[in-house]
């Protein structure tokens, strides 16, 4: 069964429910920690007992592609301070300590976040024995399969999707992937990716461009998350230098760390000319940088050569920064062309060039800042919360 709330008007909370929540949360970072936080949030706001479970070791260092897998700060939400860290990834004997403690917890249903194969293991251990204990497991499948395929993630993501009773997915890419892998009968709820709301207001355009060192007056595109080949950076830097022949004032930000070779980008930045117009910070935004990044910006860009959704596209949305995304998985599904921004064909750098100086040229941004605004309405967290809360709430459970 599927159905989809996105653009339903928030409903009365049920009854409130024990709900307990896997996933990472600080001091992971990150943007599955970031959403792990805002699930425990929004459905502790709305009454219920929540009980959040996170990892004691998520990824082996030497897998980790970035620098370190911790926030710099030891500033936790409130709602997910002191939740124990229990599930190692690569230890069964945790699994085992991780479904116990959920047992213990007699949860109305438990939560989890997944992402990727890697975890599947893990949880589908623990979400098998809870199925035989009588607790109900759901998950919220950012992706049903990764961005870069690897043999077996087929059959890795069953093992744990087919034990859940019900999914929440936000892209009907996603949807279309989980389709063979979940149980036959298991409910799914299709909603809009939810706008991050824990980077704060925004700034104004002076003091975030006084902040990056950016002028004033100059057209300024960002480029924001970890830098790895399937999100398609090469493709911008190839495309920069027909952007700057049709718009020779223009800077592009490049905000995140590498999680693959940073020299092939390097390259195409000295090779092409652009060193004084890019400008990247190479490292892990912290969360006070956001807002200064995001409201520097007019346009995001988000040239992806593979994709299923992105949550830059809603740190955008909160900002309220228009966006060019690739016709890939369910980008086109978030940013309708011409109303929120503009979708192009991936890999094609020409085309990208094109778009991005039709929309300084042709005076796009008030239209689409306009759309952008009607995007975050309807992409309100609440829609995340109520569709967890009607999949535990669904007859026979």
């Amino acid at each position: 069964m599927m159905t989809s709330n996105g653009g339903a008007t928030a409903s009365p909370t049920p009854s409130p429910k024990r709900i307990a929540v896997v996933g990472p949360v600080h001091p992971y970072r990150g943007g599955i920690a970031h959403f792990t936080e805002m699930t425990v949030e929004g459905l502790a706001e709305r009454g219920h007992d929540v009980r959040p479970v996170s990892f004691s070791r998520q990824y082996p260092e030497f897998l980790f592609p970035g620098k370190t897998q911790f926030e710099p700060d030891d500033d936790a939400p409130v709602a997910v301070r002191g939740a124990p860290r229990l599930l190692d990834s690569l230890n069964p004997l945790s699994w085992l300590r991780t479904a116990q403690w959920l047992r213990e917890q007699s949860p109305d249903a438990v939560v989890f976040q997944y992402w990727m194969p890697f975890f599947a293991p893990a949880y589908g251990i623990i979400a098998w024995i809870l199925r035989w204990a009588g607790i109900p497991s759901f998950a919220v499948v950012h992706n049903a399969l990764p961005h870069e395929r690897h043999v077996g993630d087929a059959w890795l993501s069953r093992v744990f999707l087919k034990a859940c009773e019900g999914h929440v997915v936000m892209s009907d890419a996603v949807a279309d992937d989980l389709r063979p892998l979940r149980a036959p009968d298991a409910s799914v709820r299709r909603i809009e990716h939810p706008v991050y709301e824990r980077f704060g207001d925004p700034v104004s355009k002076g003091k975030a461009r006084a902040a990056l060192g950016l002028p004033m007056d100059a057209p300024v595109l960002l480029f924001f998350g970890f830098v790895r080949e399937y999100k398609g950076l090469h493709v911008l830097l190839k495309a920069m230098p027909d952007v700057l022949e049709g718009l020779p004032d223009a800077h592009l930000v490049v905000a995140g760390e590498p999680y693959d070779d940073p020299e092939r980008y390097r390259q195409l930045i000295r090779s092409h000319g652009l060193s004084d117009r890019v400008h990247w910070y190479d490292d892990y935004i912290p969360s006070e940088a956001v807002p200064a990044v995001f409201c520097g910006a007019d346009l995001v860009v988000q040239p992806y050569v593979s994709a299923t959704q992105s949550g830059v596209a809603q740190i955008a949305t909160h900002f309220e920064v228009p966006m060019i995304v690739t016709d890939v998985g369910g980008l086109a599904e978030t940013i309708p062309h011409e109303e929120v921004g503009f979708v192009v064909p991936p890999e094609d750098p020409a085309a990208l060039a094109d778009s991005i100086i039709r929309f300084f040229d042709d005076d796009w941004k008030d239209r689409l800042v306009d759309g952008v605004r009607d995007l975050k309405q309807r992409q309100h967290p609440d829609r995340l919360f109520e569709a967890i809360e009607s999949l535990i709430a669904e007859p026979g459970r």
